[in-house]
């Protein structure tokens, strides 16, 4: 018993062994486990976190606000309006897939009826999203604002709306070629809307869409993005309207494939209006033809014909070889270069320079041509820009096509010199007469005015390239030469009212491509033209594509010249320097509705309640100039009394002359009358000349 005593106390305790063991155990877990959680919450924090999120919240990427498309008087041309667009969230329908396939015909369904469209195909995207592991998709983007509230009463399960930005187009087609398109997914696809998309898109926004265990969603919070930079154009609404109306007006009755009409300042290179015709309504691209969407002024390119003989007469004159009243010998119409016989459209004798470029002589452009050189000849087309893009801030310019000296072959000389073996665009061709108007200097036609951020201040201001392409002298020269195409050459229909105008017509062959030689029945007829002749203000291209019947450029394009000029140079303030000869021609010119802005509305009401005013007193009856409709004014007994035009802008000035049947005489240089003879209330005589003085007010 003893013996068995001893070894028991010899023995250790197993019971204590074994809690040793499990403490040992335990606190072992205890620290693995806390190791685990230190390592989970320190080192993998950022990347659990972002599962977690990814479970428990959904992010939508919202499309950016588009900044706004201005022009130059800022009046919107384009801008971004919201509208409601829907998505699918495919794994809140049931995890049960009986379940699911009955609520998924039942979303379908229900869409098919409020969107339209087709019940199946809804099933399908939203089946194979499902079965794809997709957390989002569109089913339909920028709907009617009726179906989005229909849709949001209905609360069909998996099918959530959201506010998006759509472009918008205000003026419809109005500059579609240069403001372009945006795609569903808000990206410039045309025009400045492609060119300046980075600038203009802003930055987009995010929904989050907080989910349940089950994964449907319960909340959801927007964080809106920034809105994209405000582009101002050059253009002018009004006068992008005016150009438009009588382009496509003239392609009408021409019958004409095509046309383009440019306006340029050539003081500063800025493009007044842009026109092509067809046009497209870029509200609705899809319906639009590609040939519509073409933007022919810069991207078509065409033999440009006597509008080119600028280049030849320009490089004689300024490298001493002619004068404008040198005699040249025409050869009654014909002359031989290479072996190759040119013809003039009429036979012509001994001319003058000028009248040699009046009559559109090609005799008389070759001859200087070959006085010149081929490298001069070469040199004088670069200087004036041709074979170059422009640098236009817009898609898909053309270069031209102008050979290299290298491939020039003897005949080359004759053929260049008359507007052959060369190809332009009308952008390049308006760019090059605005040299001569801008006193030698060709400054780089552009279109962006000013680009201001979100907050208004101004990013962007272009400095377009200029060059001095002749001297002042020899531009002045060219200017004079050219108004005697309007005045006794080929473009007397490009003859304005009230205004002296000068150019150059333009008819040139389009190549057959089946016989690749010039054709017998389609032809490119062009005016090219400034006014007024001493300060050109604007210079005008004009080009029409085949038109049938007659396809002259003096015909068919110069009409077309004198339409726009008559109304834009009115708008643009530059005073008449010379008489008019239609003085109603003028008044409904400047009475085109709905353009005028907001100081010209409220003398319209000045004039209007004084005219109200003047009904009131003794009036007296003449007809204008004409012989035309009976106009009244303010008389004594014996004559009508002077009004009082000081204050005046061009515009009113004119229409109460052309009212009174008086001649204006205007002296000065600016938009406000400062003086006038004879005096206001003097009294006048019928057809009397008016003298007014115009100037800035202070």
């Amino acid at each position: 018993m003893a013996r068995f005593s001893r070894q028991a106390e010899s023995q250790p305790d197993v019971s204590t062994r074994r809690t040793l063991f499990v403490a040992a155990f335990v606190a072992f877990w205890i620290l693995g486990i806390s190791a685990r959680l230190v390592y989970l919450q320190v080192s993998q924090y950022d990347k659990l976190a972002t599962r977690a999120h990814k479970q428990q919240q959904d992010a939508v990427e919202t499309s950016p606000t588009r900044g706004a498309v201005l022009d130059r008087q800022e009046r919107e041309l384009a801008r971004t309006i919201d509208t409601t667009s829907v998505f699918i969230a495919p794994d809140e329908f049931d995890k049960n897939d009986n379940r699911a396939f009955q609520e998924i015909s039942c979303t379908a369904e229900t869409l098919a009826s409020v969107l339209g469209g087709d019940q199946k195909t809804f099933s399908d995207q939203i089946t194979e999203a499902r079965g794809g592991g997709r957390r989002f998709i569109w089913i339909a983007r920028r709907i009617a604002p009726e179906q989005a509230q229909l849709l949001d009463s209905l609360e069909l399960a998996g099918v959530h709306t959201r506010k998006e930005p759509k472009r918008f187009y205000p003026n419809g087609p109005l500059a579609a070629n240069v403001l372009g398109y945006v795609g569903l997914d808000g990206k410039g696809l045309a025009g400045i809307e492609q060119v300046y998309n980075e600038k203009i898109v802003g930055e987009p926004g995010k929904v989050f869409i907080e989910k349940d265990s089950r994964g449907r969603a319960y909340e959801s919070t927007e964080l809106p993005g920034s809105p994209g930079q405000t582009v101002i154009l050059t253009i002018d609404q009004t006068m992008q309207y005016q150009a438009e109306a009588a382009l496509t007006a003239a392609i009408a009755e021409s019958h004409a494939k095509a046309g383009t009409a440019i306006v340029l300042d050539p003081h500063t290179g800025e493009i007044l209006a842009l026109a092509n015709a067809p046009t497209f309504d870029p509200n609705d691209v899809a319906a639009a033809t590609p040939a519509a969407r073409s933007n022919w002024a810069l991207q078509n390119i065409y033999e440009p014909g006597s509008t080119f003989k600028i280049v030849a007469f320009s490089a004689a004159i300024e490298k001493g070889l002619a004068k404008p009243d040198d005699h040249i010998d025409c050869q009654m119409g014909s002359i031989t270069v290479a072996k190759r016989v040119i013809h003039d459209h009429h036979p012509f004798g001994n001319l003058t320079l000028a009248d040699a470029l009046a009559k559109s002589s090609n005799v008389a452009a070759i001859k200087l041509g070959l006085r010149v050189g081929d490298p001069t000849m070469f040199e004088f087309i670069n200087r004036f820009g041709f074979g170059a893009r422009t640098g236009v801030e817009l898609p898909g310019e053309t270069a031209g096509l102008v050979h290299p000296l290298s491939r020039w072959l003897p005949s080359s000389i004759g053929s260049v010199a008359i507007g052959q073996e060369v190809g332009v665009t009308p952008l390049q061709m308006v760019a090059a007469f605005g040299a001569l108007a801008n006193n030698g200097v060709r400054i780089a036609p552009h279109l962006i005015r000013e680009i201001r951020n979100a907050s208004g201040v101004t990013s962007f201001r272009p400095n377009p390239e200029q060059h001095r392409v002749i001297s002042s002298e020899t531009a002045a020269a060219l200017r004079g030469m050219l108004e005697g195409v309007t005045l006794n050459g080929t473009a007397k229909k490009a003859q304005l009212d009230g205004y002296t105008a000068a150019g150059k017509t333009g008819t040139a062959q389009k190549i057959d491509p089946k016989t690749r030689t010039y054709s017998s029945t389609k032809f490119v007829a062009s005016f090219v033209g400034f006014a007024p002749v001493n300060n050109p203000a604007v210079v005008i291209i004009v080009v029409i594509d085949e038109p049938g019947g007659s396809y002259h450029g003096g015909d068919v394009a110069a009409p077309v010249f004198r339409e726009i000029a008559e109304q834009i140079l009115p708008e643009l303030g530059v005073i008449p320097d010379t008489n008019f000869k239609t003085p109603d021609l003028i008044a409904r010119a400047i009475e085109t509705p709905a353009q005028l802005h907001a100081d010209e509305k409220r003398r319209d009401q000045e004039l209007q309640q004084e005219e109200s005013r003047a009904s009131t007193m003794p009036q007296v009856a003449a007809r204008d100039n004409r012989g035309g409709e009976i106009v009244y004014a303010v008389a004594t007994s014996n004559a009508i009394l002077m009004p009082d035009l000081r204050g005046r802008s061009v515009r009113d000035t004119a229409r109460v002359c052309a009212r009174l049947g008086m001649q204006v005489e205007a002296h000065g240089d600016g938009g406000r009358v400062l003086g006038q003879n004879p005096r206001p209330g003097s009294e006048l005589r019928e057809g009397q000349t008016i003298y007014v003085d115009f100037g800035k007010l202070n």
